[in-house]
């Protein structure tokens, strides 16, 4: 800005005015208190230009606080944020408190800090940034202790121009409608539902090289192409397989086995007010390369489908998941007389309902009913008679609870979960939940 002009039309202004000066030390006065009234100009043109920076700082943020009730529809921007000034740095953060309560026999009632998540970002310019999240699970990670500590995200993002952008790194697969967007104030009910942990084992993330952009006309996209699953860790003897077959051979980065890479895709639309509908193809090899191993040419095949609705103060939702992992007979051969083989199909889908029936100022209050059925080992493939193990029976859940919001950031929950088939092993069971969580 140039403040020679202001400084000139004060001057002239001032000479107007005043009467003729007597003599040179009244000028300098004069002239001095001008030079002071420009200087405080200055200042305040720094300090608004300082005010508006600070704004676009605080805005970024790659799990930005949800300003809907709950569960948000996929993004349809492109980039995670928007621009920001050069060399900002940025915290954030979210985490939850549970408690539940079985209502049968055999399983005693917990509380958990179910997971503490701070979270960073850094603008090296407008245009390329970089987050990480960082996750401590059941409050203490130890050798003797069931704890985690982990590298949620961490990946490097350039926005090409408007319409697109380019990740490389740790990021999480667009698949579903919590799996990027998984923090408590954003799905109701005390636990994620268990379609997007069982069958889309939420939060997943790969390593690799991401492609999204958005359109005009309310549709955005999201291709890469990324580490995959590691069929070779598989237990057939423990449970972990049966809860979730892809949470159990997940490889999280963590010196994760790429011979074999895999590739995504996934559409959402959103060109109509509190409408979406979108879906995702996730595949690839997960033998890993190994000419040793029984399955090296098994291949995995997830995809969903899902939609959601807003109309006022109603919120409805649907997805649907299945799976598939083929060239598993060999190797289920191998693992007879165990529990758990390989499946060779595993789906799940759910519907929601919300309503938001108070609200006042930042705080309201959202019951809610959700009926899911999921099955893990749908089937498997042929084995000979008498050999096999026959395929699981579906579990079907009733969850009712409310979600209140003491402000859009903090939540407080309530839910009960009705179990068709209860299985205390695999944590299925009749129980009242109660949690906290909160995000910034």
């Amino acid at each position: 800005m140039r403040h020679t002009p202001i400084a000139l039309a004060l001057v002239a202004g001032l000479a107007a005015a005043a009467p003729a000066r007597a003599d040179e030390e009244s000028l300098r006065q004069e002239l001095a208190a001008l030079r002071a009234e420009v200087g405080a100009l200055k200042a305040e043109v720094e300090q608004l230009r300082g005010t508006r920076a600070n704004d676009a700082a605080a805005s970024v943020a790659s799990a930005p606080v949800a300003t809907s009730t709950a569960m948000p529809a996929p993004a349809a921007t492109v980039a995670a944020t928007p621009a920001t000034t050069q060399d900002s740095t940025r915290l954030w953060g979210y985490g939850e408190l549970n408690y539940s309560r079985p209502t049968g026999n055999g399983a005693d009632a917990q509380a958990d800090v179910r997971r503490a998540v701070i979270g960073f970002s850094h603008a090296f310019s407008e245009d390329t940034h970089v987050y990480g999240e960082l996750e401590w699970e059941h409050a203490i990670v130890s050798a003797d202790d069931s704890g985690e500590s982990e590298v949620e995200q961490l990946y490097v993002e350039h926005q090409v121009n408007p319409a697109m952008a380019v990740r490389a790194g740790l990021t999480l697969i667009p698949l579903g409608f919590i799996n990027e967007r998984h923090e408590p104030t954003n799905y109701y009910g005390v636990e994620r539902n268990f379609v997007e942990t069982a069958i889309i084992p939420s939060t997943w993330r790969e390593g690799g090289l991401s492609l999204l952009g958005s359109t005009d006309a309310g549709l955005s996209w999201n291709v890469g192409i990324t580490t995959g699953f590691d069929l070779t860790k598989w237990d057939a003897a423990a449970d972990e397989g049966r809860a979730s077959p892809l949470a159990s051979i997940h490889q999280e980065l963590q010196l994760a086995k790429a011979h074999d890479p895999s590739v995504y895709a996934a559409l959402n639309w959103q060109g109509i007010p509190g409408f979406s509908a979108g879906g995702g193809l996730f595949t690839g090899k997960i033998g890993q390369g190994d000419d040793t191993f029984l399955a090296k040419d098994a291949r995995l095949t997830l995809g969903e489908a899902h939609v959601r609705w807003q109309p006022g103060p109603f919120d409805f939702a649907a997805l649907y998941a299945r799976g598939r992992i083929s060239d598993t007979e060999a190797l289920n051969l191998r693992f007879v007389g165990n529990p758990t083989p390989v499946p060779k199909s595993l789906w799940g889908g759910y519907v929601q309902g919300a309503w938001r029936a108070w609200q006042s100022g930042d705080s309201s209050l959202a019951p809610f009913l959700r009926y899911e059925m999921f099955n893990t080992a749908a089937a498997y493939a042929p084995m000979p008679l008498g050999l096999g193990v026959p395929a699981a029976d579906t579990e079907r859940v009733w969850t009712l609870g409310l979600n209140y919001y003491l402000t859009p950031q903090v939540v407080f929950k309530a839910d009960y979960q009705h179990f068709n088939i209860e299985d205390l092993v695999l944590g299925y069971g009749n129980r009242f939940d109660l949690g906290v969580g909160y995000q910034f």
